[in-house]
C-alpha cells in the first residue's frame, strides 16, 4: 500500500502568468519564492513552495504528495505498475523543477496527474506573506471525479487514504488526522477542483471576505461552516476560473478505531450549516 505522508503541492497552468502571480501575492496572500522560465513558485509555509503557476494550458493540473522516503517511492512505483498503471520516473531536470530529490508521476483513474515525491525541499527562511491573510499553510485539494465509487476505491485501495465522510457520492478522504486532504467531486472533468489554505481563525476568514468584496473578487461560497469537517470557510474565484478556499477549525480524527464515516445527503445544508448557498457547480444540488 502506498503511504501518502502529506499533500505537498499543486502545479497549475495559466494563460496569464503575470496576472496569476499578482493574484497570488496581492489577493491570496502567498509569497513569491522564485520565478523562472519554468514557472512561478508560491510559498504558504516553510516548504520551498506549495503552489506553482506554469506557462501551460489552464487545464494542466498536477497534485503532488510526499511519501516517507526513497524506499517508499520505489515501492509505490512498483505497486502502481503491478496494478497496470503507467508510471513516469522523473528526470533530473524534472526533479529540479519540482524542487524534490526524486518523484514518479501517474494518472489517477479520472485522468488527473499525480506526483509522488521523496525528499522534497524545505526553505531555510520563514514564510513572508505578501498580504496578512492569516495563512498557516496549504492543506487540501478538491479533485474532479468522473466515477466517485471507482475513484474512492482507487485511493482507499492503493494508498492509506480513508473516508471521513460522504456528501452524496462525494467522498472526503484523510491521509492523517486532518478530516480530509482530498475531496472527490463528481464531474465530467479531471484535475483540480479547488485549492485550500488554512488560516488562523474565523477573524481571518471574515477579514478576507470583506477584502475580497472590496477588490471585486467573485465570492463563490460562504462565509459558512462545513457540517462534515466543522471548518469555517470562504471560497472565491481566481485566475483561469480556479476556485480557492480559506478555512479554519477543521476537525481532527485522532481515534481511528472508534471513528465511523458519515453519509450526508447531497444538498446545500450538507455543505454549509449556516445557510450559505454555493456558486460552485460541483456543490449545487
Amino acid at each position: 500500500m502506498i503511504h501518502l505522508h502529506d499533500i505537498r503541492y499543486v502545479r497549475i497552468g495559466t494563460n496569464d502568468m503575470d496576472h496569476a502571480v499578482s493574484f497570488a501575492t496581492r489577493v491570496l496572500g502567498l509569497e513569491l519564492g522564485d520565478r523562472d522560465a519554468g514557472g512561478a513558485y508560491m510559498r504558504s509555509d516553510d516548504r520551498d513552495h506549495t503552489l506553482v503557476y506554469l506557462p501551460a494550458p489552464a487545464h494542466d493540473h498536477t497534485v503532488g504528495f510526499e511519501v516517507p522516503d526513497m524506499t517508499a517511492l520505489d515501492a509505490a512505483a512498483a505497486e502502481l505498475e503491478a496494478a497496470g498503471i503507467q508510471v513516469h520516473v522523473g528526470t533530473a531536470s524534472e526533479c529540479e523543477q519540482r524542487r524534490v530529490t526524486a518523484f514518479v508521476s501517474f494518472q489517477e483513474p479520472s485522468g488527473g496527474t499525480v506526483d509522488l515525491v521523496a525528499k522534497p525541499f524545505h526553505s531555510g527562511r520563514h514564510y513572508a506573506p505578501s498580504r496578512q491573510a492569516g495563512i498557516t499553510g496549504f492543506s487540501h485539494v478538491g479533485l474532479y471525479t468522473k466515477e466517485p465509487a471507482r475513484d474512492e476505491k482507487f485511493w482507499t485501495g492503493n494508498s492509506n487514504a480513508r473516508v471521513s465522510d460522504w456528501i452524496g457520492d462525494a467522498p472526503l478522504l484523510r491521509i492523517d488526522a486532518t478530516h480530509h486532504k482530498i475531496a472527490l467531486f463528481p464531474s465530467k472533468r479531471s484535475g483540480v477542483q479547488h485549492i485550500n489554505h488554512q488560516v488562523e481563525s474565523i477573524d481571518d476568514v471574515m477579514r478576507s471576505f470583506y477584502f475580497l468584496k472590496e477588490n471585486n473578487v467573485h465570492i463563490r461560497f460562504g462565509p459558512g461552516r462545513h457540517p462534515t469537517s466543522g471548518a469555517m470557510f470562504l471560497y472565491f474565484e481566481g485566475p483561469d476560473g480556479m476556485t480557492y478556499e480559506y478555512s479554519t477549525g477543521v476537525r481532527m480524527i485522532d481515534d481511528e478505531a472508534a471513528y465511523r464515516p458519515r453519509k450526508f445527503p447531497f444538498k446545500s445544508t450538507s455543505f454549509c450549516a449556516w445557510g450559505s448557498k454555493p456558486d460552485i457547480p460541483e456543490f449545487k444540488t
